[in-house]
């Protein structure tokens, strides 16, 4: 059971993808300073000082505590995998793809080794050459 979870993880897919998750985390925190340091003064600037809107929803009750719907929250957090995904998309993908393209193209396709009639018919025809005479 150990030696078949050691060939899954070393398998090559299960580190590529750790080591994208790990690539992926750091970069969202990037994303997200630059949100902050350069979409949030616009949004700012473009709202009037308010980044987070807020819905605020009251019940009659007196003892109960207003709801907050927080949609600016979760807009700050679609920019910011829109942001995520379309550096990634523009330097990771883009880039692979090109260069396993490239890759593609350097390839020579093997050539095809003939198969034993083949080589049977060109001895025949061969032999049929070195015959002297006129051809039958």
């Amino acid at each position: 059971m150990l030696k078949g979870f050691r060939n899954f993880v070393l398998r090559g897919n299960v580190v590529d993808l750790a080591v994208g998750v790990v690539i992926g985390a750091a970069f969202s925190g990037v994303v997200t300073a630059f949100t902050r340091a350069f979409l949030d003064p616009v949004v700012k600037l473009v709202t009037g000082g308010a980044v987070a809107g807020a819905i605020v929803l009251r019940r009659a009750s007196p003892g109960v505590d207003a709801i907050v719907l927080d949609y600016g929250s979760f807009i700050t957090a679609l920019i910011n995998f829109l942001l995520t995904a379309l550096v990634l998309y523009l330097f990771v993908v883009t880039p692979a793809n090109a260069l396993m393209a490239r890759l593609k193209r350097e390839e020579k396709p093997a050539v095809a080794e003939p198969s034993n009639e083949e080589k049977l018919l060109a001895e025949i025809r061969d032999e049929l050459r070195r015959r002297p005479g006129p051809p039958v």
